[in-house]
């Protein structure tokens, strides 16, 4: 049984994703994930995606660079929020997979973040408060993060 579905378009986005998986692990929020590539694998994604809800997902966060199709795929068969990460490729320093992966037409949503680390834990963040919109103790679990966060920032430099 997992809350959050995670998946990535190829093993070398994990160096990249475990960002993410290790704050959903510390958030206590139950998580899974897989390698699906949209173009190698397309088997594999009609399977993964089809089946998304059985294990209780109620979100999905996706992750693929270049073309970044993964994160719009998974979207159009499936009604669960997907929330895509586009990676840093070699080409344009990411920049080809977040156009790619904002860029979807009307009626098959994907909320994109940013590209890289930062995109991978705010859509760990973002998948944790939309569980917790029916889940009261990961609600406060994650606003003792936040307020961890905000407690961490200096009022001044040191001197």
């Amino acid at each position: 049984m997992y809350d959050v579905s995670m998946v990535m378009g190829s093993v070398s986005d994990w160096k990249t994703m475990v960002k993410g998986a290790e704050l959903l692990k510390e958030l206590q929020v139950r998580h899974d994930v897989r390698v699906v590539s949209a173009h190698r694998t397309p088997e594999r994604l009609h399977a993964y995606a089809t089946a998304l809800g059985q294990q209780g997902e109620k979100v999905v966060i996706a992750a693929a660079g270049g073309s970044a199709h993964l994160a719009g795929m998974v979207a159009a068969y499936t009604c669960l929020p997907v929330i895509g990460v586009p990676m840093v490729s070699s080409f344009q320093d990411g920049l080809d997979s977040l156009l790619s992966m904002v860029n979807m037409p009307a009626g098959v949503p994907v909320a994109t973040m940013a590209v890289g680390e930062a995109g991978a834990t705010n859509a760990a963040l973002l998948a944790a408060a939309i569980v917790a919109l029916s889940d009261e103790p990961l609600k406060q679990r994650l606003q003792a993060w936040r307020q961890k966060q905000t407690d961490n920032v200096a009022l001044r430099p040191p001197q």
